[in-house]
């Protein structure tokens, strides 16, 4: 979004590299709609901001108290904007493991990181045992999130039960799923499932076999894709 009313401000007067960037990150925001807008009604329920301080996700962290160059956007996602005509980024990450959600790399955290960018980059991190719905358009922001949206999953530690909630555009709940780790072993256990939906455990390729779905590897992780009308998946490591 390109603010200012002094001037007409649209990225095709700049160059076309400027057009090639702000493509690139709008249809980013709007594939992340789905986790997006369920940030945002759990902003008007319980009062926590879309956009928060890092201090509020992370209390007991002292480093977080005085951090102001970036931000939690939801409970999942990091981002750390750049400063500077250097492209050069340097952010905190709280301790866990950390995904970089565009290029998939993975950080531990408890440290400082500096990293340099290209105009197609940020540092946009996944906290680990997170799972964001991405959805399937990135051309426009309202669209039916359900359909075919896809649950990332990062980093899914053994003893963790991590939840993610897909609502339609009218903050109708469509769709319920729970994630649980137990050793080499993912439940995941879905509700009201209104619409085909999908799974990519991110960074992940050792699947050995899917109960209740099919599987297949992706550059990403390996999708698992459930059966019609499955509520429950057993997907078992090697």
């Amino acid at each position: 979004r390109l603010h200012g009313n002094e001037s007409y401000r649209v990225p095709w007067l700049f160059d076309e590299e400027a057009v090639d960037v702000l493509r690139f990150f709008t249809r980013l925001k709007c594939s992340l709609m789905p986790y997006l807008f369920a940030k945002a009604i759990d902003a008007t329920t319980e009062g926590v901001p879309m956009m928060r301080a890092m201090v509020i996700e992370y209390t007991d962290d002292p480093t977080c108290a005085t951090l102001d160059l970036q931000y939690m956007l939801g409970d999942s996602l990091l981002v750390a904007p750049i400063f500077n005509d250097e492209s050069r980024a340097k952010y905190y990450l709280p301790n866990g493991s950390w995904t970089n959600f565009i290029t998939g790399d993975v950080t531990e955290g408890g440290r400082w990181i500096k990293e340099k960018h290209s105009y197609m980059s940020i540092p946009l991190m996944v906290k680990e045992n997170s799972i964001i719905a991405v959805g399937d358009e990135n051309s426009r922001p309202d669209y039916d999130y359900a359909d075919n949206v896809t649950l990332h999953v990062f980093e899914l530690k053994d003893g963790a039960k991590v939840e993610t909630i897909v609502y339609d555009t009218e903050a109708k709940l469509n769709l319920n799923v729970t994630v649980t780790r137990k050793a080499n072993e993912i439940i995941v256990e879905a509700i009201k499932v209104a619409k085909p939906y999908n799974i990519i455990l991110r960074g992940i390729h050792n699947v050995a076999s899917v109960q209740g779905g099919n599987f297949k590897d992706d550059k990403l992780g390996m999708l698992v894709t459930p059966d019609k009308g499955a509520s429950k998946l057993i997907i078992s490591l090697k």
